[in-house]
């Protein structure tokens, strides 16, 4: 039996939700944006009014104002958008159990089965757009295919509040004719290669000798030869299935530029406490720590190292994060965004080999100290209790990363 796959996604989610608990914005340019007084200040969404003004998704504040003078800008409210993709996915279990999301306004949905009852992969997705609307109060657009790949396509043909059917028998007039770039995962650095091929199109990349594409993109050329002609099998993941935890981190953009080497460890420390603390709460402890940096002029650096043994304890990761900093990056220019990451994971109370140089018993204290942070955190407020360091500069220190963490968009691939 062919398989009936749709993928939801709804229109300027952030956007949307802003202007359903404020109406009065509906017919204005609206931004969501993250908090300028702490340089978030960047468009993370848009409705439909400002879109038309030319105003992008990841424009800075004052870009965005010179295309609009009268822009409403709105600060995003993470836990508001949160709570509405539950309530979708509440409404989309009415119709199957397996959904897959792909960050916090999309999902896929298989309804093979459930097609049987419900009329059909069209019908449910018209039945859903409505259901979105009559009980959440926003629209969403849904691809219906019988691959991932085509129905994500489908979602984004047409904007807003549509159903697209991408069927077998009419995938090659619907989708070989559009950009490469609508195909998930020809981004902007796999587009130009293609485009110096004379691959411009999706039916070109469809058409083109998968060993040629694979011999200049390497892995990426046989996927999104596969994604192109709709080959593509993946599953739909059932929302029964334990999510797999692969690395817990935070990063911040500072609300200052760092200038020396106190100034990042502060950063450190609050980013390694919020990991931690994540870790602890997910019974988890991780063996590779990984540090991210970017400076004022939007240089990266990354990187990552294994240490002897597995952890969730702040001060450990702090050590091997501002090890990283000391040894391998060169502190030239002034830092504006900091990441840490652990990764490696497996649960905490799995047998580990101990070092016969470092003391269980200490470390055995220092876990039991943590926990109690966590506890005294979670009674009384996360600035209750603050490392020392993080007096230098309170405005520096003055966040709480753990409670301000986002769901970003997933990876397709597992």
């Amino acid at each position: 039996m062919e398989r009936v796959i749709l993928h939801s996604d709804f229109n300027n989610f952030y956007a949307s939700v802003e202007c359903l608990y404020n109406p009065s914005l509906r017919d204005k340019a609206v931004v969501v944006c993250g908090d300028v007084e702490l340089r978030h200040g960047i468009v993370l969404a848009k409705n439909y009014v400002a879109k038309k003004l030319g105003i992008k998704t990841g424009d800075v504040i004052w870009q965005a104002q010179q295309k609009c003078t009268d822009l409403v800008v709105v600060p995003a409210n993470f836990e508001r958008y949160l709570r509405f993709s539950k309530l979708a996915r509440k409404i989309y279990e009415d119709y199957t159990d397996k959904i897959e999301s792909f960050g916090i306004d999309e999902c896929w949905l298989d309804v093979t089965q459930s097609s049987k009852i419900f009329g059909g992969g069209e019908l449910i997705a018209n039945t859903l757009r409505e259901r979105l609307k009559f009980e959440l109060g926003i629209t969403a657009s849904i691809g219906v295919s019988w691959n991932k790949i085509y129905a994500k396509l489908g979602s984004d043909m047409q904007k807003p509040d549509a159903t697209v059917v991408i069927s077998k028998e009419n995938y090659q007039s619907k989708i070989f004719h559009l950009p490469a770039s609508d195909l998930l995962y020809v981004g902007r650095a796999t587009f130009p290669k293609l485009k110096k091929f004379n691959i411009n199109t999706i039916g070109e990349i469809a058409n083109a000798d998968v060993k040629f594409l694979k011999e200049r993109l390497g892995k990426w050329g046989e996927y999104i030869w596969t994604f192109a002609n709709g080959l593509d099998t993946t599953s739909v993941s059932s929302n029964l299935a334990e999510s797999i935890i692969k690395s817990v981190g935070n990063s911040t953009t500072t609300v200052r530029d760092l200038k020396d080497e106190t100034d990042v460890k502060m950063i450190v420390s609050v980013l390694s406490e919020s990991v931690a603390s994540r870790l602890r709460e997910q019974g988890l402890k991780g063996q590779v720590i990984s540090l991210y940096l970017q400076d004022k002029n939007l240089q990266s650096f990354g990187k990552q190292m294994k240490i002897k043994e597995p952890t969730f304890l702040s001060a450990e990761i702090i050590k091997q994060a501002m090890f990283i900093f000391k040894n391998f990056y060169d502190f030239t220019q002034p830092i504006r965004n900091v990441g840490v990451r652990v990764s490696d994971l497996s649960p905490a109370n799995y047998p580990h080999q101990t070092s016969i140089f470092s003391s269980e018993k200490q470390r055995m204290k220092t876990e039991k100290m943590e926990k109690a942070v966590d506890e005294l955190r979670r009674r009384f407020g996360h600035f209750i209790i603050r490392r020392g360091i993080e007096y230098f500069d309170k405005n520096l220190t003055m966040l709480n990363p753990k409670q301000e963490h986002i769901i970003h968009p997933l990876s397709y691939f597992k």
